[in-house]
């Protein structure tokens, strides 16, 4: 059982075991269809696509954020559908270094399944490999089976948060990029800056110069300065990126965080929020 990172020579030699599950999961922010392109284009050889935007998030009313979790049911849904059961090995993949596949992996431990690991360096390290591509459609699995658990991992929503502010119960972990952080820049989103009191850990600094993740070891030592775990809540834009750092603290051996999935699109979609810029 995986329930961090498979690597690819790892993942290699299961292509064919019809316990493993493979989802890939890229996408792109300025092009919600360029993920479905790159499937169509070429895969990893028994992948099915899932659809950040639909398959990943829930219905967007405005205030709740960019990509608000989906529908619990619905997601089990979506898995079963692909061929998920109760003792499914899922593999889910993204470019690498990226912030995608991470958001399945916490989706699902959401919904309480544990057999869920993320691609070392994504499809760059598949293809650096010279492991096998298709542009083959999507397989047909037979339905599957899975029934949804208790979740593994803890969620807050902006009521809990703006009750924690200025706590010292609760360190929030903005995965954003610094500037975007800071208030310098903000492409997306009606306002700038960020939580106030939240601190900045960018999620591409969970990886290395080839984009692969960083080690336990290396991961511990650099999250360990922001307190104990079970204190520390992950946030970003829209509750995407902020998984990136949840996985790399389960990989530090970091248990304990909780998400706040309606991120900073949600805190700051009612002005009677606190801001603030460094």
């Amino acid at each position: 059982m995986f329930t961090t990172l498979v690597d690819v020579a790892t993942l290699r030699e299961h292509l064919d075991d019809p316990q493993w599950i493979v989802i890939d999961c890229r996408h792109a922010l300025a092009d919600f269809s360029a993920g479905r392109r790159e499937y169509d284009e070429a895969h990893v050889p028994g992948a099915f696509f899932a659809d950040v935007e639909t398959d990943l998030a829930g219905e967007k009313t405005g205030t709740n954020g960019r990509h608000p979790l989906p529908d619990r049911q619905s997601f089990v849904g979506f898995l079963r559908r692909l061929g998920v059961s109760t003792d499914t090995q899922i593999v889910a993949y993204d470019n690498g270094a990226d912030m995608f596949a991470a958001r399945l992996w916490f989706l699902a431990r959401w919904i309480g399944h544990a057999n869920v690991a993320v691609l070392d360096g994504g499809l760059t390290a598949w293809r650096e490999a010279n492991a096998p591509l298709t542009a083959d459609p999507t397989p047909t699995r037979k339905r599957g089976n899975l029934i949804a658990g208790g979740a593994m991992t803890g969620t807050l929503d902006a009521a809990a948060i703006a009750r924690g502010l200025n706590s010292d119960e609760m360190v929030l972990l903005d995965a954003r990029a610094p500037e975007r952080f800071s208030g310098d820049v903000e492409p997306v989103d009606p306002v700038a800056g960020h939580i106030p009191g939240a601190r900045n850990r960018w999620y591409k600094s969970n990886f290395d110069d080839r984009g692969r993740w960083k080690t336990p070891e290396r991961l511990n030592a650099e999250f360990s300065r922001f307190g104990e775990p079970s204190s520390i809540v992950n946030y970003c834009g829209s509750g995407v990126s902020a998984a990136v750092n949840s996985l790399a603290l389960t990989v530090a051996g970091l248990d304990g965080s909780r998400l706040y999935p309606g991120s900073w699109s949600e805190w700051c979609s009612d002005p009677k929020r606190p801001t603030e810029k460094d």
